[in-house]
């Protein structure tokens, strides 16, 4: 599924760079704030607690009013479980969908064949490395040896062989992630903060410009742009910052 010419700077009025995290309890909210965003400037991420509160139902409407939809609920299960969910999931319509790397290689790959055989064009299928909100203490606490950047490299890698498009990673291992994996491999990025915000719950954070000239392809952004006054100014102003 990896393509070696795709450009890592494609025209972003056509492959919009910055994923818009719908981090909401219920449709409504979640409705309410894409109604105020434009899809040729963003794509949306749909997440564990949305998706669980709101269904399949919601992410066929954001995909009917014409956005990308990343479908983010880092699948991690025995491989044909994770196929089979991941083929439900592609039938939605979504842009792209993600699971866990740490399921090892057989579990992506059969991922990555049951997407393959698809009448219409497959969604992107990326693996989650280590989580943003994984301080260097978190992962000796499960066990994972040397440190985060070394995990997240490993994971990649792995991610790679078996095939997928790409991988989220923090934006402070996109570089050495680009150098390792080459141009055609999609990094997306989660914890991108403005430099006027908080961090939250995010440890390994980093500004959308310095992500993108670190090697991002994609910048997952939730409470910046969904809880500022004016979502749309503020992504107009990140757009922007990284033209």
């Amino acid at each position: 599924m990896n393509d070696p010419k795709a450009d890592p700077k494609a025209d972003r009025k056509t492959d919009p760079k910055i994923i818009v995290a719908l981090d909401y309890p219920s449709a409504q909210p979640a409705l309410d704030i894409a109604g105020r965003l434009d899809p040729a400037l963003c794509r949306v991420k749909v997440g564990k607690e949305l998706f669980t509160a709101a269904g399949p139902a919601l992410v066929e409407t954001l995909v009917a009013r014409g956005f990308g939809v990343f479908l983010d609920l880092k699948f991690h299960d025995i491989p044909n479980t994770v196929a089979s969910a991941c083929k439900a999931a592609a039938r939605l319509g979504v842009w792209m969908m993600n699971v866990h790397a740490s399921g090892g290689c057989a579990m992506m790959q059969a991922a990555r064949e049951a997407l393959a055989d698809l009448p219409q064009r497959p969604p992107k299928l990326i693996a989650v490395t280590v989580l943003t909100s994984m301080a260097q203490s978190d992962l000796a606490d499960i066990g994972m040896q040397g440190s985060a950047a070394d995990v997240v490299l490993r994971l990649a890698r792995l991610a790679q062989s078996a095939g997928l498009d790409g991988v989220v990673c923090s934006a402070q291992e996109a570089h050495a992630l680009r150098v390792a994996c080459g141009a055609g491999f999609n990094l997306v990025t989660p914890g991108i903060r403005l430099l006027d915000a908080a961090q939250d719950d995010q440890k390994r954070v980093m500004t959308p410009r310095a992500a993108i000239d670190a090697g991002a392809d994609y910048l997952v952004i939730g409470r910046p742009i969904t809880q500022a006054a004016d979502p749309i100014a503020t992504l107009q102003r990140i757009q922007r910052e990284i033209a």
